[in-house]
C-alpha cells in the first residue's frame, strides 16, 4: 500500500464486513467485541485461506516429492518471507515459527537461557509483564542460581525514570521485557531502551504480542535481540506464533525440542541437527496456521498498518473520555503513549461482576487479572475490566460499553 492511500482515513463500515462474527448476537444482542488483546477476531480472507488448504491443497511440508507436498510447502515457506518483511528481519532464517508468544519466549530461556546464565547472573524485566515473560525467567533463575530483577512502575502505568539503568549491571544477561501491557496499554520506548541495554553487553528480548497487532514493528530498527509474537492476536489462527531472533543468536543456540525436521542425520551414535531456523521447529508445524498468519498479514497491509494506528489512537481517547466521565470509574493504567486498551474498576463492584453484567448486553470484555497478577498488585486491585479495542470497533461500540457500565452503577447503586 502506498504511503498516499495510507493516510486516508479507515472505512471501518467496510472493513467490519470482512469479520464475519461481528454481524452475530450474543444474549439476543448485537456482538460489542472488546477483547481483542486476550484474542483477535478473524477476517474472511484468513478464513478463507484455512477452508481451501484444507478443501483441496492440504499435505505435509518438506518431505513430499509430489506436487501437492511441494505447493504446500512453498506456502508455508512464503508465509514466513511473509513475517520476515513485516517486522523487517533481515533474513527470513531469523524467523522460528512456534505455537505462541509463550513457547517463543520458553524457547529462549531454555536454549539461549540456559547455556548463557549462570550462578550469581541476573535477568532483568519489568513490573509491568504478563506471566508469560515472568515464569519462564523465574524457573530460569532457580535452575542456574540467578537473581531476578524487576524494574518499578509509577501510578500510571509507565516505567519509572531511570529505573532500568539502576538495574542494568555487569551481572545483567538478559533484559526481557513487554513492548506493549496487555493489562495497562503502556507502549514503552523500547528502541531507547535496547540501546541502553546493549550499552552494557546485555541481550534484550522484547514481548511483543500486543505490540505487532496494533503499530509497525521494524526489529532491525528497534536492534532487538529476540522478538516474540502470537499470531491469533494478529487476526491469524490460534496455535501459531513467532520467535524473532538474530541469525547469529540462533545459530549459537541448541535445540530447544528434539524429533523429526529439527536434524540433518540421525544415527544411534549421534545426532546432527538441521541448518536454522528447521533446528528449532521439531515435528510436523502448524501448516495451515502458518498460511493463515500469512493471509493475516496481507489482510492487515492491505488495510494499511498507518491508518490502523490513527483510528486506533482516535478511539482510545474517545474511550478514555467517556470513560473519565462516569461517576466510580477509576482507569488503571494511564501512560502518556498508550494502545487501545483500557482497564478499569468501578467502585464497590467486583471486576467479575461487571464483566457479567456486561454480557447480558452483548458485550465482550475480560475481567480478571489478565495474567498480570504482579500489575494488579502494584496497583492495589484483586482484579480490572478490560476493554481492548481493534481497528474494526466503533465508537458506538464504545458508547454500548457506556450504557453497560452506567446499567452496572444503577443495579449497584
Amino acid at each position: 500500500m502506498t504511503a498516499a492511500t495510507n493516510r486516508t482515513p479507515l472505512d471501518v463500515a467496510r472493513v467490519r464486513k470482512d469479520f464475519p462474527i461481528l454481524a452475530t448476537a450474543s444474549r439476543g444482542k448485537p456482538l460489542v467485541f472488546l477483547d481483542t488483546a486476550a484474542s483477535s477476531q478473524k477476517p474472511q480472507a484468513v478464513i478463507d485461506a484455512l477452508s481451501a488448504f484444507y478443501a483441496s491443497g492440504y499435505a505435509n511440508i518438506h518431505r513430499g516429492l509430489y506436487q501437492l507436498s511441494a505447493e504446500a510447502t512453498r506456502l508455508f515457506e512464503g508465509a514466513r518471507i511473509r513475517v520476515q518483511e513485516f517486522i523487517g528481519a533481515a533474513d527470513a532464517r531469523e524467523i522460528v515459527f512456534v505455537r505462541n508468544a509463550t513457547e517463543a519466549i520458553n524457547l529462549v530461556a531454555y536454549s539461549w537461557g540456559r547455556q548463557n546464565v549462570g550462578v550469581g547472573d541476573e535477568i532483568l524485566i519489568s513490573a509491568m509483564e504478563h506471566h508469560a515473560n515472568i515464569v519462564p525467567w523465574q524457573m530460569l533463575c532457580e535452575e542456574k542460581g540467578a537473581t531476578l530483577r524487576v524494574a518499578p512502575i509509577d501510578d500510571r502505568g509507565q516505567l519509572v525514570p531511570g529505573g532500568i539503568a539502576e538495574l542494568l549491571s555487569d551481572r545483567t544477561k538478559l533484559l526481557a521485557i513487554t513492548h506493549v501491557s496487555n493489562a495497562l496499554g503502556t507502549i514503552n520506548p523500547v528502541r531507547e531502551i535496547v540501546e541502553l541495554a546493549h550499552a552494557r553487553g546485555v541481550k534484550v528480548l522484547l514481548d511483543g504480542a500486543q505490540a505487532v497487532p496494533h503499530t509497525s514493528v521494524d526489529v532491525r530498527s528497534i536492534d532487538c535481540d529476540f522478538y516474540a509474537f502470537s499470531g491469533h492476536k494478529l487476526f491469524a489462527p490460534s496455535g501459531i506464533g513467532v520467535l524473532y531472533g538474530k541469525l547469529a543468536h540462533l545459530e549459537a543456540m541448541p535445540p530447544f525440542m528434539g524429533g523429526g525436521e529439527m536434524i540433518a542425520s540421525v544415527t544411534f551414535e549421534k545426532t546432527t541437527y538441521a541448518e536454522v531456523p528447521r533446528k528449532f521447529e521439531a515435528g510436523t508445524p502448524d501448516i495451515a496456521g502458518v498460511i493463515g498468519l500469512g493471509a493475516a498479514i496481507d489482510y492487515i497491509e492491505e488495510i494499511g498498518m498507518g491508518r490502523i494506528e490513527v483510528w486506533e489512537a482516535e478511539l482510545l481517547e474517545y474511550a478514555t473520555r467517556r470513560l473519565e466521565a462516569l461517576p466510580q470509574v477509576r482507569l488503571v493504567g494511564t501512560a502518556e503513549h498508550k494502545a487501545a486498551v483500557l482497564s478499569f474498576v468501578v467502585s464497590g463492584v467486583h471486576p467479575h461482576d461487571v464483566g457479567t453484567i456486561l454480557d447480558q448486553e452483548g458485550i465482550a470484555v475480560r475481567s480478571g487479572h489478565h495474567c498480570a497478577q504482579p500489575v494488579m498488585d502494584r496497583f492495589g486491585v484483586p482484579a480490572t475490566t478490560r476493554a481492548s479495542l481493534a481497528f474494526y470497533n466503533t465508537k458506538e461500540d464504545v458508547d454500548a460499553l457506556i450504557r453497560g457500565i452506567e446499567k452496572v452503577l444503577e443495579i449497584f447503586g
